[in-house]
């Protein structure tokens, strides 16, 4: 039996919150997965750990989360929109060296801020990238820097691309490595980022 649909149909909620109270679970929902993965990692990570710190019934969970791993898709895309309203505010500065410079604080910010979480979240984005839905707060990040790069770059989409797995990729290697200077990680991160923008 092919099932190849009905493994993305796992990964998205069941239905989207419509009232401000639906809107609360689900947030408590998210929030206490995040305290689960920071406190216990994978091996405490389950559907009624979360439930529990969430305060609400294992019932309610799959109301709307039809999985575990569909809780974590919507607790990485809740992450990443953090990252992208900030990243779009940096890309509007006129200076660009400055708005590049912001946007990388941003992404090591990100990283940093909750370096167990961001982690993990990594990992488990890495493992469920082949059947993830695609993320709308990447194609607005990847539209905005696309808007941002304009004609300096004779292919911005792709370029864009490259800049963002660039920038991610180091971030996720740092966070890995633990023990990291935020200021010496933007440096090597910008280094980084002119020499490829430098060449093209």
């Amino acid at each position: 039996m092919n099932n190849s649909h009905s493994k993305p149909a796992r990964l998205q909620p069941r239905k989207a919150p419509s009232q401000p109270r639906s809107a609360q679970t689900v947030e408590a929902i998210l929030t206490g997965a995040a305290h689960i993965l920071e406190r216990h990692g994978l091996e405490g990570y389950t559907t009624n750990a979360i439930a529990a710190k969430a305060g609400v019934s294992i019932g309610s969970l799959y109301q709307y989360f039809p999985t575990k791993d569909a809780v974590t898709v919507a607790l990485i895309e809740r992450e990443m929109a953090q990252v992208v309203d900030e990243a779009m505010q940096a890309l509007k500065l006129a200076d660009r060296q400055a708005a590049l410079q912001q946007l990388i604080e941003v992404a090591v910010r990100h990283q940093l801020r909750r370096p167990a979480l961001a982690a993990l979240l990594d990992f488990e984005q890495h493992r469920l990238s082949a059947i993830m839905p695609p993320s709308g707060n990447r194609m607005t990040m990847r539209a905005a820097l696309v808007e941002f790069l304009g004609r300096d770059a004779a292919a911005p989409e792709l370029v864009a691309e490259d800049l963002m797995e660039l920038i991610s990729a180091l971030t996720d290697a740092a966070g890995r490595r633990g023990n990291v200077e935020p200021a010496l990680l933007v440096e090597r991160i910008g280094g980084a980022v002119r020499g490829y923008l430098s060449v093209l």
